[in-house]
């Protein structure tokens, strides 16, 4: 059993210490789910105004749900359609501070105000994103990417 705990004064600590934990839960596991589970796990516990984390994996050109916290949510997500899709679609980073002036964008929680969406790129293969909403406009900064950036290319690896 698992016992992480991160409670730090500092984006910046925090995640420095999400980068370490995170090491610690997928080191040595190859499975994609079992480390996009403890990962969505891991960041649902740590990340301070949050309503949902999960994952959205690449399944024959769809994103299709994969491990999340939160309230149910959408299950196929065509490339380009929403925040998700356009992650995937453009493999860029989507940082978004008001969901609803999006043009697109798929409400899959109402509660959903902000939304950062991670591409997880291996080999120039897109593998799926990394999504999480907060129920604050503007919650995600520019430390929050890098940092999920960083956490992203922890899971590529693991994979």
């Amino acid at each position: 059993m698992y016992d992480v705990k991160i409670a730090a004064d500092d984006t910046a600590t925090m995640y420095r210490d999400l980068d370490s934990a995170l090491r610690g839960l997928v080191g040595g596991e190859s499975d994609a789910i079992a480390n996009m589970a403890n990962a969505a796990a891991l960041l649902w516990e740590t990340l301070p105004d949050i309503n949902w984390v999960g994952f959205y994996r690449n399944v024959d050109g769809e994103l299709v749900l994969g491990p999340f916290q939160g309230r149910p949510a959408c299950i196929r997500i065509p490339f380009g359609s929403g925040v998700c899709g356009t992650a995937a679609a453009t493999r860029q980073v989507q940082r978004i501070d008001d969901v609803d002036a999006f043009p697109g964008h798929i409400a899959c929680d109402s509660a959903s105000a902000s939304e950062l969406v991670v591409p997880l790129i291996r080999d120039g293969e897109l593998l799926g994103v990394l999504d999480i909403d907060s129920p604050t406009p503007a919650r995600f900064s520019e430390e929050d990417e890098a940092g999920c950036v960083r956490l992203a290319e922890i899971l590529v690896g693991a994979f």
